[in-house]
């Protein structure tokens, strides 16, 4: 896909792997909308990118229907169409969280709020300029947390992990992305989850974890997929994820 001209959302994107993944697609030529709600810490975040090309800053906070449909009918009158759509906001509530027989219901809906129901406002506002392209493409940035298959399988690494709101909320990320592929299987739109890894963000303090600029590579990958390329896939920088 070629990247002169075309125009990409990524949201969430005033820090960690969405502001390295609006990085990276401005580099590619693409015109980039950085969203972010915190007006200035976007500004600082579009000042940072100046020189990796023309990165733009719109207010958007995803849990406000307002907000969402402000900045998609801005977008919309001063580009036509969005090339790229990248549901990168997300937000772990370590407060109340815990395994299903002890989260806090509140915190499960504050999960569910940001990460599942967040990406289905924005994608819902901007699919109409989605269409408008020559070829959309909509990356759910998920977590193999959110894979039921790899949660269950006997060798699991999360048996022991005492969450279940933002896993679950991905989980349904994830099921977005399966059923709005299935709904534009007959156009040229591709409709992907994938997994950055484990990253040195807000979300993961862990010293050990990857740079951001690392897992926003598997997020440009599915960003500027070929027509060949898949549709209602998950994967990570190794290959498919299991459901």
């Amino acid at each position: 896909m070629t990247a002169t001209k075309q125009t990409a959302l990524v949201t969430g994107a005033n820090k960690g792997i969405g502001f390295e993944t609006a990085r990276q697609l401005a580099r590619q030529g693409f015109t980039v909308w950085l969203a972010s709600r915190d007006q200035e810490r976007g500004e600082a975040a579009v000042k940072d990118l100046a020189g990796d090309g023309d990165v733009r800053l719109v207010s958007l906070d995803v849990t406000d229907t307002e907000s969402v449909r402000a900045a998609a009918a801005r977008i919309g009158d001063e580009t036509g169409a969005l090339d790229v759509l990248v549901n990168n906001a997300g937000a772990g509530f370590p407060e109340g969280e815990g395994r299903p027989s002890t989260v806090r219901l509140e915190t499960l809906r504050r999960s569910l709020d940001v990460n599942f129901y967040g990406a289905l406002r924005v994608t819902q506002a901007f699919l109409p300029l989605v269409r408008q392209a020559q070829a959309g493409r909509i990356v759910n940035v998920s977590t193999t947390l959110a894979s039921i298959t790899t949660v269950v399988s006997p060798d699991s690494p999360f048996e022991q992990l005492p969450f279940f709101a933002y896993p679950a909320s991905k989980t349904l990320l994830n099921a977005l992305t399966g059923w709005l592929a299935v709904e534009l299987e007959n156009t040229p739109i591709k409709v992907n989850s994938v997994c950055p890894g484990a990253n040195a963000t807000d979300m993961n303090p862990d010293p050990a974890a990857q740079p951001p600029a690392e897992g926003a590579k598997v997020v440009v990958r599915a960003a500027t997929l070929a027509a060949d390329g898949p549709t209602g896939s998950f994967f990570d920088v190794n290959g498919p994820v299991g459901w």
